[in-house]
């Protein structure tokens, strides 16, 4: 786990492919460089889905961990 703490937090639990990810990127682009954005989901899809996201756009995969059926990922703005 990791001492970093999230500046917004995106809840997408109810939401499954390509949702979780679309709303992701909304977010993140709100965000100045630098922020951390935390999404929940709950679609099992999402565990990969946001690594592969997070990689192609750059953007740091802080942390991403699974609890009990839901993803939680913390996502630093590059």
């Amino acid at each position: 786990m990791t001492e970093e703490k999230a500046d917004y937090k995106l809840d997408c639990r109810g939401l499954y492919c390509p949702e979780p990810i679309f709303r992701t990127r909304e977010e993140i682009n709100k965000l100045e460089s630098g922020q951390v954005l935390e999404v929940i989901a709950d679609d099992p899809a999402a565990y990969e889905d946001l690594q592969r996201w997070a990689k192609n756009t750059g953007n740091e995969l802080i942390e991403l961990r699974k609890e009990g059926f839901e993803v939680i990922a913390l996502i630093k703005k590059k």
